[in-house]
């Protein structure tokens, strides 16, 4: 089972989500502006992909640019910002068991699929 963390308004995210329809995989679509992944969660993903946390806010992001930029945060408080601001973080990510990418390149949906 596949896990994608998804937003509908992002082309890459969407183009993630029409590949694992084609793939025949099974999935699990989740809205993470909607249903926002804990503190807890977000730690674990971040140990999946195994990037630090600042990896995973999107620097392109207006919000980013707004309130973020310039400033050195402990991984603690990114991990934070992205919880409280869920807008801040890459996308899509995609999980399987152990394994987790940022599907924004085929090479990382050819590595989960």
């Amino acid at each position: 089972m596949i896990t994608i963390y998804h937003n509908n308004s992002c082309s890459k995210s969407r183009t993630a989500l029409a590949e694992l329809t084609k793939s025949g995989e099974d999935f699990e679509v989740i809205n993470y502006l909607e249903q926002v992944p804990s503190i807890k969660l977000l730690k674990e993903i971040i140990a999946k992909l195994g990037i630090k946390p600042f990896e995973l806010v999107r620097i392109t992001e207006n919000l980013y640019k707004e309130k973020f930029k310039g400033k050195t945060l402990s991984d603690e408080e990114w991990i934070l910002a992205m919880h409280e601001n869920p807008i801040l973080i890459q996308r899509p990510i995609l999980i399987k068991g152990d394994l987790a990418v940022i599907g924004r390149s085929e090479d990382a949906l050819d590595e989960i699929l």
